[in-house]
């Protein structure tokens, strides 16, 4: 009997041993495991997540949140880029002015319908989703939530942006400038998809904005404005 306790004994600390050794090996994410620190990440990741879309997303939303914020602002395709050129040079620039506006007006009320989505993704968050953002780069939450939300907000986007061409008259102008251009001696006709382009620029600035706070957090200690942030993010400053 005394040999089989004794080997029990033994066994039982070369589990621990090996547990506590594959545990050293993660420590940024054995404060999550019960019983081991209780800090949870998952939730720190959710808060800043959250701070991410409240403090950056929001201002999207605004008159000009797009048109003024030169981060994010919408310029003209590739293919419109000669058209911008052109208007300006023959004495259309208020023209081109008010088609660039346009586009960015209609990204600022798309960004309206991007909030319920991301809360359906931040929620749906599992514990291997933020053991992977923590031990990631500065961006890998963004980069969680452009995976888990881009086909959903495109299909959100695309139709809001449509509507808001029609709105405030944005299809009428691009129309105009197309056409104009259009007649211009020698030029290369073009008919772009602009409530495509516009979506996807739009995508392009949320995630960026996003991105920035994030950034911020992971590397700005006074970013971290909750003890919940500061007890996990704490954890990644040593990985």
């Amino acid at each position: 009997m005394k040999k089989i306790l004794l080997l029990a004994f033994t066994f039982s600390l070369t589990s621990c041993a090996e547990m506590q050794q594959t545990l050293n090996q993660f420590p940024q994410i054995s404060s999550q495991i019960p019983g081991v620190g209780g800090v949870d990440i998952a939730s720190g990741l959710k808060e800043a997540l959250n701070k991410g879309i409240t403090q950056q997303v929001s201002k999207l939303t605004a008159v000009d949140g797009f048109y003024k914020n030169e981060a994010v602002k919408i310029l003209l395709p590739a293919e419109l880029q000669k058209v911008d050129a052109t208007l300006r040079k023959i004495g259309l620039s208020s023209l081109a002015d008010e088609g660039i506006k346009m586009l960015n007006r209609a990204a600022e009320d798309a960004v309206k319908e991007a909030t319920p989505i991301f809360v359906s993704a931040v929620k749906n968050m599992t514990f291997t989703d933020a053991k992977n953002i923590l031990l990631g780069n500065d961006s890998a939450a963004t980069s969680y939530l452009q995976n888990s939300t881009t086909t959903a907000l495109y299909g959100k986007f695309n139709p809001v942006i449509k509507s808001s061409f029609e709105k405030v008259g944005a299809d009428v102008v691009w129309t105009k400038i197309i056409n104009k251009y259009n007649t211009i001696p020698l030029v290369k006709k073009v008919n772009p998809d602009l409530t495509d382009y516009t979506t996807n620029q739009a995508l392009s600035g949320v995630f960026k904005m996003i991105a920035v706070e994030e950034k911020e957090i992971r590397n700005n200690i006074s970013a971290r404005t909750t003890p919940l942030l500061k007890s996990v993010f704490a954890m990644q400053d040593g990985k």
